[in-house]
């Protein structure tokens, strides 16, 4: 059973910017490589968020790794636009964590596309998949929202 996406306003914000023409394709609307890499962007900035920073890597021999990702696309985005991502926590389980991401339209406040991403965290050391820390655990349950995949060992 997966979360409903009642309102953005459940969502932290992760990401905001704008849609430059270089973002653009000969269809005139931004390109898929640029929707994975803002959500890529907010990915790190939730992240951080739930302590996984480039210091704690850093510090601790650890990594995150994305194993899936899914975006829907729902409305094209132009040269000009103002997006914003929210994000939460869909599942967390011992080694990996499920973000959902939510791109809109500023000015439209129209969904424009939605990611899940599945992220695993590792020992840069071995390379090898290990426990998300126990800390790190704790925040993203808080990010959870209601009515979502609840937690799982």
């Amino acid at each position: 059973m997966k979360a409903s996406l009642e309102t953005v306003t459940e969502f932290e914000i992760t990401y905001r910017g704008t849609v430059y023409p270089w973002h653009c394709d000969h269809m005139g609307h931004m390109n898929v490589m640029w929707y994975s890499g803002k959500f890529d962007e907010a990915s790190w900035q939730f992240l951080s968020k739930l302590g996984l920073s480039r210091a704690y890597f850093r510090e601790y021999g650890a990594g995150m790794a994305a194993v899936e990702q899914n975006i829907k696309y729902q409305c094209e985005l132009h040269a000009g636009d103002i997006v914003s991502i929210r994000s939460r926590v869909m599942e967390i389980k011992e080694k990996s964590i499920r973000i959902l991401h939510q791109m809109t339209n500023d000015e439209s406040g129209i969904v424009a596309a939605v990611s899940e991403i599945v992220g695993v965290y590792f020992d840069t050391k071995i390379r090898k998949a290990r426990a998300l820390p126990h800390s790190v655990r704790e925040r993203a349950l808080a990010f959870m929202a209601e009515g979502a995949v609840g937690a799982r060992q």
